[in-house]
């Protein structure tokens, strides 16, 4: 069963004024599920200033099937972030989405309760053949992209009436398809990014008749929709974020933080933190400790 995530800097998750759950995966879809996020704003979001109905999201390589149970959300355009009078593209309320190559800002109804699953996008190609290249940075309905057997789960999902039984409800149906799909079995544990992307480069370079390093970057585009240059880029902002954190309120040293992360050097962790989240390190890191629009972050592990 999947078991509520433990935040390794509790004081930093308590800075959210909403309640959110960070389910992980049962070892057995750990390669397949990234994890399973719930957010309520129901009972205390009508009260809150237009700025805190904000979400800040890095950019990802994984896939994800999210629900609105109540309310809803829509994304908003960077250049008008903050405009309340801007229309944004509403989100549906049962959705898939692929890789996103670039930060998003999307703004919540005043009350809303929903999750998101966040699978990893090989798993998504191997169990349903989509193309994720063909889904990047598109946000649709669930029914323009999977077929009737996802459909019914998604609806299922909305009927539930709590949210452990949408959990069991999600691990039930794609455990059998997880594992007719899955490829030769892969270490047990919630893989973070650097080293599922570390894992793909493995496979792709010992399958298949070709082995050459062209033929194994063709074969990690299919199954991720993304290069494997893009996937080392996210793999270190995320390696860079989870060094940071771990500093809790101490001085980030971080020339050091760069080092450790794989960057040539500062500039370089600067630039690609700003592609990734939006936002220079420092900047970062005070937005996480304050604004409640960098709620996830704040309950990543």
């Amino acid at each position: 069963m999947a078991y509520l995530a433990q935040t390794p800097q509790p004081a930093l998750a308590a800075v959210n004024r909403a309640p959110v759950q960070l389910w992980l995966p049962r070892a057995s879809l750990s390669h397949c599920v990234r994890a399973m996020v719930f957010r309520s704003t129901l009972g205390i979001g009508r009260d809150w200033p237009e700025a805190w109905r904000y979400n800040h999201f890095p950019a990802s390589p994984l896939c994800a099937i999210g629900w609105f149970f109540q309310g809803h959300s829509e994304l908003i355009d960077e250049g008008h972030p903050a405009a309340p009078e801007s229309p944004g593209q509403r989100v549906p309320q049962v959705y898939f989405s692929g890789p996103v190559t670039r930060p998003t800002i999307s703004r919540n109804s005043p009350e809303g309760h929903g999750m998101m699953l966040m699978l990893l996008p090989d798993a998504v190609q191997a169990m349903t053949g989509l193309n994720p290249a063909e889904w990047i940075n598109r946000f649709a309905p669930l029914s323009a992209a999977l077929d009737a057997d996802w459909q019914h789960l998604g609806a299922a999902v909305l009927a539930a009436p709590d949210d452990p039984s949408r959990v069991a409800l999600i691990e039930e149906f794609l455990l059998p398809r997880w594992q007719a799909a899955r490829p030769a079995a892969s270490a047990p544990g919630t893989p973070r990014l650097r080293d599922w992307a570390q894992g793909l480069s493995m496979r792709a370079a010992s399958s298949g008749v070709g082995r050459s390093l062209r033929q194994a970057e063709r074969r990690i585009k299919g199954w991720t929709g993304l290069p494997m240059r893009e996937l080392r880029g996210i793999g270190r902002a995320e390696q860079a974020f989870f060094h940071t954190l771990a500093q809790g309120d101490a001085p980030v040293r971080w020339a050091e933080v760069a080092a450790d992360a794989g960057y040539a050097d500062q500039s370089h962790l600067c630039r690609e933190t700003r592609r990734v989240t939006g936002f220079a390190p420092a900047e970062l890191r005070q937005r996480i400790a304050e604004d409640e629009a960098f709620w996830i972050y704040r309950v990543w592990i």
